[in-house]
């Protein structure tokens, strides 16, 4: 399996990479936290780590960490504009409950 990026996400992150002025791609990973046990975190990537996974989709590349991936295999990372709202959309397989906050989630 792998980790997929939607279009309309992958036109966000190059729209902030490109804003940002550098970069190779987004990281995206998982840490302890919330009511649930687990949030996601994003962070820009300038350079690649030992161990580093890499996906590739609309020319973005979306990094993750082998202690993360256990947690996102087979991830979508989506952006969606609700009303006023608007961010990232984790659909992850893995995800058993979701805190009511919606913060942080249990696999």
């Amino acid at each position: 399996m792998a980790i997929t990026i939607t279009e309309a996400a992958a036109d966000r992150v190059s729209a902030f990479l490109e804003n940002r002025g550098k970069g190779i791609g987004l990281r995206l990973g998982v840490r302890t936290s919330g009511c649930s046990g687990m949030a996601y975190v994003l962070e820009f990537v300038d350079e690649l780590d030992e161990g580093d996974q890499v996906f590739e989709q609309y020319g973005v590349k979306v990094i993750i960490d082998a202690k993360s991936l256990v947690y996102l295999e087979g991830t979508e990372l989506d952006f969606a504009k609700e009303g006023l709202n608007e961010g990232f959309k984790f659909n992850n397989p893995n995800v058993s409950s979701e805190c009511g906050c919606g913060e942080s989630f249990h696999v």
